[in-house]
């Protein structure tokens, strides 16, 4: 029997595939008609040349027909064991009709669900998603607070459907069950679909769909649910393996040579970085220190870096009342990174954040550095700190944990106090948690009991109301709850600034440093590789000893600011760090940014890109237009770069960022 197909032409098939073959159509079909409703989406961004488009298209319907065939590789194994006799039956029809609508059901729902994903990451599924396959409640809860649920679920179930419908209305299914195929025309179909799917799980990764020097026309290239499986496969990455290397003794001799500095001596030697740090001066300062961490705060939202909205009006205020870093940048896109990077002080390594790795206790951290300093240390978090592993990264090391887990437990090799925020003490609450102003107030609250207790404290506050779904306490400021990013960019700043009024009421504020920086940009996403400016962060040391205000001009890190404000403090202490102070006299000044795969480092105008599939390049970077331009590869600068990163996956994966 020929099956003729919308494309207008002709293939040999027995009736009993028609369903399969329709399916592998449509399928092909709606995830075009996807990628180009991604396209104009971007219409601004991507590359619209005509071989770049059709190479994008090409390459898209090349990943494409892979999801299909591992769609459809259970209906194939279903015919080939089902005998001829049973075709047709009310079994069969059962059996097909079920499943059939089930797969379209959950391939629609992923479609709607990839429209949605992109709308936030300007990317297809990647590592994040698999983070939220995990985190099921937190996420259910966003989408539900984000999106008009019934309605989406109601659309889901009607274009499933249309889809079985029309399929039926065409003639498919009952050529389906009228047809018969041979043994050997199943047992071919079977071994062929078998080959070919193997073929692309042996040898067809993600990344090879990264073909363009624009990255929106990479990522439409690819396809979302194969993009998903891929990064589930390789949620961590060797450096040496995937990244180009040079010998492990040279990288760090390199490191050491770079973090180096007068007041430091090195403990060892070889592979290691660890030293200690002293001081001139004879006396330090022990003030208490709050560390506030804020979700999604780019720079870009402040009037001092050229807003006009008006929606930071206390962290504009501070910024004339600090020592304020003015360009200062995250080392990644996403909370984890941002804790890592400020609490190891160390280079975003390849794959998923330290904070959720396994075999992540007892490491060196800047909780250390308080210990031995007779602080208290305690970590506060609005909503369940389960949520991306953070109590079991805080909790093993050092840190005793405020957060509204309600039921859940620690580990028992993690001994550390853990407290609920209890339900009275919350006004309100969303997706991710607890306001910022209750958990201020619970911070504030742990900080009195510390005083009186005459313990010197080290507070980390995690925030939550600046994210999807955009929620926050009614009447506070003049944008409603959840209408856009500029409400909780706004709410999330007069939270920051009642903080600290607040404070300033207690008899513990006058000793004590607020010290405030963001996790990362709201967004990530640019058409380059690496978009610098999405990197671009604000950090503050509030309320220094002795300390006039002051604009930091220095390019810097998220891991240069406890090193930084250790050296302000004339603490002597030792150092596991790669963060260095970045108002010493021999600062140099340098950056490292990355995402899940690429890694950056930049020294004022010049970045550099390290790629998996040991690929590199130099770009120059244009601030005013955020525009990397390709020049060619300076080979002392690569190297430089590539000792950075390899040596601190060298450490952690080595087990030498341990105490």
């Amino acid at each position: 029997m020929k099956l003729k197909s919308s494309f207008q032409f002709e293939i040999s098939l027995p009736q009993r595939f028609s369903l399969l073959w329709n399916f592998f159509k449509g399928f092909l079909f709606l995830s075009m008609v996807l990628r180009i409703v991604f396209m104009l989406w971007q219409k601004d961004e991507v590359s619209w040349n005509l071989i770049t488009v059709l190479r994008t298209l090409a390459t898209g319907a090349f990943f494409d027909s892979a999801v299909a065939g591992f769609a459809a590789f259970p209906g194939i194994l279903y015919l080939l064991l089902l005998p001829n006799r049973y075709s047709g039956s009310l079994l069969d029809k059962i059996v097909v009709y079920f499943f059939f609508s089930l797969t379209v059901l959950v391939l629609v729902f992923v479609f709607f669900a990839e429209i949605t994903f992109w709308e936030e990451f300007r990317t297809r599924f990647n590592f994040i998603a698999v983070d939220y396959l995990i985190y099921t409640h937190e996420v259910v809860r966003n989408i539900q607070e984000s999106y008009p649920l019934p309605y989406l679920i109601l659309g889901v179930a009607a274009i499933t459907l249309l889809i079985v419908f029309l399929f039926k209305k065409r003639g498919i299914f009952a050529a389906t069950f009228a047809g018969k195929a041979s043994v050997k025309q199943k047992l071919s179909l079977f071994i062929s679909a078998f080959l070919i799917l193997s073929f692309y799980v042996g040898f067809i990764k993600n990344n090879q769909a990264e073909w363009s020097s624009n990255r929106y026309n990479n990522e439409i290239s690819k396809a979302g649910i194969y993009s998903f499986f891929a990064e589930f496969r390789n949620n961590q990455m060797k450096y040496t393996q995937f990244y180009t290397a040079i010998d492990t003794k040279k990288a760090f001799e390199t490191v050491r040579n770079e973090i180096a500095e007068p007041d430091s001596r090195f403990i060892k030697g070889g592979t290691s970085i660890r030293r200690e740090i002293t001081d001139s001066l004879p006396s330090e300062a022990r003030p208490n220190v709050v560390f506030i961490l804020m979700e999604s705060m780019s720079a870009s939202f402040m009037k001092e870096f050229g807003n006009e909205k008006g929606i930071t009006p206390n962290m504009d205020k501070l910024a004339q009342q600090s020592l304020f870093f003015t360009n200062l940048y995250a080392t990644g896109t996403r909370t984890v990174r941002g804790m890592e990077a400020v609490t190891l002080c160390i280079l975003p390594t390849p794959g998923q954040s330290i904070v959720k790795r396994p075999d992540n206790q007892n490491l060196y951290t800047v909780s250390n550095v308080f210990q031995e300093k007779g602080y208290q240390n305690s970590f506060f978090y609005g909503g369940d700190g389960y949520f991306d592993n953070m109590n079991c990264y805080f909790g093993g090391n050092g840190f005793t944990i405020y957060d509204r887990g309600r039921g859940s437990v620690l580990s028992d090799k993690i001994k550390t106090e853990r407290h609920n925020i209890e339900d009275s003490e919350v006004t309100f609450e969303n997706a991710w948690g607890i306001c910022d102003e209750n958990i201020y107030d619970k911070m504030l609250q742990v900080a009195d009991e510390h005083f009186a207790s005459k313990k010197p404290f080290f507070n980390f506050v995690m925030t939550t109301s600046n994210h999807r779904p955009y929620t926050y306490p009614e009447g506070k400021i003049d944008i409603p709850s959840g209408k856009n990013r500029d409400g909780a960019v706004k709410y999330a700043d007069y939270a920051l600034g009642q903080m600290l009024e607040k404070a300033k009421t207690k008899p513990w504020f006058k000793n004590t440093v607020f010290v405030i920086i963001a996790d990362h940009c709201a967004s990530s996403a640019g058409k380059d590789e690496i978009d610098v400016a999405n990197y671009h962060i604000p950090a503050f040391i509030y309320n220094l000893p002795a300390q006039a205000p002051e604009k930091v001009l220095q390019q810097c890190s998220q891991i240069d600011l406890f090193p930084t404000l250790f050296a302000m403090l004339r603490w002597n202490y030792r150092s596991n760090f790669f963060g260095k102070n970045a108002l010493g006299r021999t600062y140099t000044e340098r950056a490292y940014v990355g995402t899940y795969r690429k890694l950056a480092y930049m020294k004022k105008n010049k970045a550099l890109i390290l790629s998996d599939q040991k690929q590199q390049a130099l770009y120059d970077w244009n601030k005013k237009t955020n525009e990397l331009m390709p020049v060619p590869m300076d080979n002392a600068f690569l190297e430089e770069a590539i000792s950075g990163y390899q040596a601190a996956d060298y450490l952690f994966t080595n087990k030498l960022l341990k105490e």
